[in-house]
């Protein structure tokens, strides 16, 4: 089968940076099913992984990208029973393991999920990785309760998780949305997401208190970490809860916390199937509830840009869009 990938990190304008090659189609077994895929999506942690997995190194074996993606049953392993040849699927998978950028993907069935049935492939393929972000971080990790009318900070509101998280607080929960933006596009999209306000993150405290709100009860930054901890450490409300999804560069000042009792902990969605939690299925049990949200017209698609054909040239166009910092939304290759 075709697949796209790299042996050493390059940076992306770099020959080298992503190849094509051919590799063995994978075989199905005990929790495992094989994907036909039909459509990925672009991440940040793609282009992490191709420019630091492989530094000052050339890998034996090129390692494959992408972490969203849907697809169609090929094989199943004999252990299935919740999926069948031909079942239309969406999932993220496992930073670990080879990706999606292949024309197969063998996968763990208990992180996947039958894909909306109003969904175009691309448009599907847009939804897992930050829809599983999004949900572990509000509640597994941070715990909301849903029923609370409480105030959430989204710091990074235009981007893929921060998209989908505005959409899953307003519709899911009880809490009011406060989200970050500075361009005239951006602050339109976190709107159009259902944000009840938008913030600038340039100014973020000023920018918050603005609003009328001097604290806000959650705090969760898919930006950047040391950049914003110390406004982050001001606006959090005692007692409250922040959750980040950003490594930080530098060491951060964790005794800015202590005096609020404030919560700080990390999300990492590939936390389950990395480490085959006891609770692996959750991931599966999350996208079936996407799912449902989806189709019945409650959240919606955070797609703004599709590449039409599976090639090195559009992975990489995707790669750079990604690494601009201009993306808004979430960017796909449609095979």
């Amino acid at each position: 089968m075709k697949a796209i990938g790299f042996k050493t990190s390059q940076e992306i304008e770099n020959k080298e940076s992503l190849i094509e090659f051919n590799i063995q189609k994978p075989k199905a077994k005990d929790f495992d099913i094989v994907i036909k895929v039909s459509a990925v999506s672009m991440n940040p942690v793609d282009t992490k992984v191709r420019a630091n997995a492989a530094k000052d190194i050339i890998l034996d074996e090129p390692k494959i990208l992408g972490y969203d993606a849907v697809g169609i049953v090929d094989e199943i392993g004999e252990h299935i029973t919740n999926f069948k040849i031909g079942d239309r699927v969406f999932y993220a998978g496992d930073v670990s393991k080879n990706g999606s950028n292949s024309q197969f993907q063998l996968i763990d069935s208990r992180i996947v999920a039958l894909a909306p049935t109003s969904l175009k492939d691309d448009e599907a393929a847009a939804l897992p990785l930050t829809s599983l972000t999004a949900w572990e971080a509000m509640f597994d990790r941070m715990n909301i309760n849903k029923n609370d009318k409480k105030t959430i900070l989204i710091i990074g509101g235009a981007g893929g998780v921060g998209s989908i998280a505005t959409q899953i607080a307003k519709e899911s929960t009880n809490l009011t949305v406060i989200a970050t933006a500075s361009r005239e596009e951006t602050i339109s999209w976190c709107k159009k997401m259902g944000a009840d306000y938008v913030v600038n993150h340039k100014d973020l405290v000023n920018s918050v208190k603005n609003t009328g709100f001097e604290t806000v009860d959650y705090i969760f930054n898919v930006a950047n970490t040391e950049i914003h901890w110390d406004a982050m450490a001001e606006l959090i409300a005692p007692q409250g809860k922040i959750c980040s999804i950003v490594d930080a560069e530098i060491p951060v000042d964790i005794n800015k916390l202590k005096s609020k009792s404030v919560t700080f902990i990390w999300e990492f969605m590939f936390t389950r199937p990395m480490f085959n939690t006891n609770d692996i299925e959750k991931q599966g049990e999350i996208l079936s509830e996407i799912a449902t949200l989806v189709d019945g017209g409650k959240i919606k698609t955070t797609l703004s840009k599709t590449f039409q054909g599976f090639n090195v040239e559009n992975i990489k166009d995707a790669h750079k869009l990604s690494e601009s910092g201009k993306a808004i939304g979430k960017i796909a290759i449609q095979f």
